[in-house]
């Protein structure tokens, strides 16, 4: 059976003290990848499944649950995912499917979603999981999931291969695909069938190294004729971790 990632945290106090302690602990055990300063100064940031969305998911499941019942809202992730377990349920005659449009809200707790409303952190207008679909497809995530059971289960799912990025690009993916120990410019052009010399070290061999899953064995000369290169552990990873996924 699979099991979680192991990290146990419990939270007590306000329903902001909560929402804010449970969003900011969920965050700090996903992956946070830098972008690059090409349009602005300030190298832009994202975490692997959108914070907005996390941040959605949370406070519904707070808002929303069942305060009757003795169970607590629970957070689960996994390496593909990540589970938010609530002791409630929609209210009656809803469906799942019927959250992924645009709904009319109807809170079950009235007196919480009053001021969880007038400090912004939820919304009347019932587009909250909606907006979570949309988000998480903008970034090439999985659609999240809705399950009613015993308890309400949403699932946001992680990238299929968190180290498909902007930097990653296909050209960088086949190089490291090819690379086998130390071999020479030549060598790895001849594996990915390229002719042009030029096309091969704007487009893989530059790029490679910029990302790091690239080195030469001879940095303090990047011009010798010895010159060769070969995969950091960061490209040996990124390598088996294709090899994985055929």
């Amino acid at each position: 059976m699979e099991k979680p990632i192991p990290s146990y945290k419990v939270f007590k106090g306000t329903a902001f003290d909560l929402a804010d302690k449970t969003i900011e602990f969920v965050l700090s055990k996903l992956d946070y990848r830098v972008g690059t300063r090409e349009i602005d100064v300030q190298a832009p940031g994202a975490y692997e499944i959108p914070k907005d969305v996390i941040a959605e998911a949370i406070v519904n499941a707070i808002v929303h649950r069942d305060y009757t019942s003795k169970g607590s809202v629970q957070i689960m992730s996994f390496s593909n995912r990540l589970e938010i377990w609530n002791p409630g349920s929609l209210p009656l005659g809803w469906t799942t499917e019927k959250l992924k449009q645009i709904h009319n809200s109807v809170p079950a707790n009235p007196l919480m979603a009053e001021p969880m409303y007038l400090t912004a952190y939820i919304e009347r207008l019932g587009t909250g999981t909606s907006d979570m679909i949309t988000k998480s497809l903008d970034v090439g995530l999985a659609e999240p999931q809705f399950i009613q059971n015993t308890e309400f289960r949403t699932i946001l799912f992680r990238p299929v291969n968190k180290y498909f990025t902007p930097e990653v690009t296909p050209e960088v993916i086949r190089l490291v695909q090819v690379a086998d120990g130390e071999m020479s410019r030549k060598e790895l052009q001849q594996k990915l069938g390229l002719k042009d010399e030029k096309y091969f070290r704007e487009n893989y061999q530059q790029k490679a190294i910029k990302f790091g899953v690239l080195e030469m064995t001879i940095p303090d000369k990047p011009k010798s004729g010895n010159q060769k290169y070969r995969l950091t552990q960061k490209g040996e990873t990124l390598k088996q971790s294709l090899k994985n996924k055929k």
